[in-house]
């Protein structure tokens, strides 16, 4: 489905700014997101100019992202939903923004809609749905049980933003020239060369062996996954491409990634199911150049 159909003033500026910078941001809540992490970030991203191609495999909000909003993008993640929502973001947007218009913030509305079988919905009918979940859930939390289903309880927000059309459409507009796609990070992973970025943000390594939140999908992702995703930044860097890894500040990953710069940022924890849980916290962000 192309724009031609679409708002008029829209898509006139998706054309006069395909190719532009816009002022867009994360669409959804995020765990480990990373938008407020871009000030310390930003020191240590190479010049858009400089690079050919940008790869982002895990993801999730898309801050990093929607800061550089490089020309030539690959973006990916292992939650199928999730970049879903992303590819009707950029291809359907005002027809999701349509679909958003009936979603309330009730809670026994909640409840209807976190019950229903998505793949009874259409995929903007599910993307809206993603959408709503994740304004009017506990916490922004997204987390699935064993089979997949999504099992955050209720929000209790007074005047959640379900439906942000101005975002949205920035959003839209930002990811035109992105390919976004499912896929685990080796295989998205395995076209990049010299002189491209790739930025890495996984699931964290749990900082003790009882704070372990990697449920973004049915699948965890584990220490043997967090020392294959060391394999292959390795691998980029034998190949010249320029990487950036953020993680969780243990003796784990330090040994991990021994060799490279590393280099430690004061991160918030937005997302936790307790208050206390929240506040600073060290992270590492790690870099081959």
């Amino acid at each position: 489905m192309g724009f031609e159909s679409k708002e008029p003033q829209f898509a006139y500026a998706l054309v006069e700014l395909k190719h532009q910078r816009v002022q867009a941001a994360p669409f959804i809540k995020w765990a480990g997101g990373k938008r407020r992490l871009i000030p310390a970030y930003a020191p240590y991203f190479p010049s858009m100019e400089e690079i050919q191609r940008y790869f982002e495999p895990f993801l999730g909000g898309g801050a990093v992202f929607f800061h550089l909003q490089p020309f030539n993008s690959f973006l990916s993640d292992s939650n199928q939903r999730l970049v879903e929502l992303y590819q009707i973001v950029r291809d359907e947007v005002e027809d999701l923004i349509t679909a958003l218009k009936k979603h309330e913030n009730e809670k026994k509305y909640y409840y209807q809609v976190r019950k229903q079988n998505p793949q009874m919905l259409s995929p903007v009918e599910r993307a809206a749905r993603f959408i709503f979940l994740n304004k009017t859930c506990y916490n922004g939390l997204y987390r699935v049980n064993r089979k997949g289903r999504f099992n955050v309880p209720f929000g209790n927000y007074k005047k959640p933003l379900i439906r942000d059309e101005e975002g949205l459409r920035a959003a839209s507009l930002a990811l035109q020239n992105a390919q976004i796609k499912k896929a685990d990070f080796e295989e998205a992973l395995a076209p990049a060369t010299s002189q491209d970025f790739i930025y890495c943000d996984p699931p964290y390594h749990p900082l003790t062996d009882t704070a372990s939140f990697t449920s973004y999908t049915a699948e965890k992702f584990d220490s043997s996954d967090q020392e294959r995703l060391a394999m292959v930044y390795r691998e980029l860097d034998r190949r010249g491409c320029r990487v950036m890894l953020s993680n969780s500040d243990t003796d784990f990953i330090r040994k991990l990634y021994g060799g490279f710069r590393i280099i430690e940022v004061q991160a918030g924890r937005a997302i936790n199911s307790k208050a206390n849980g929240r506040g600073k916290i060290t992270e590492l962000v790690i870099l081959n150049y």
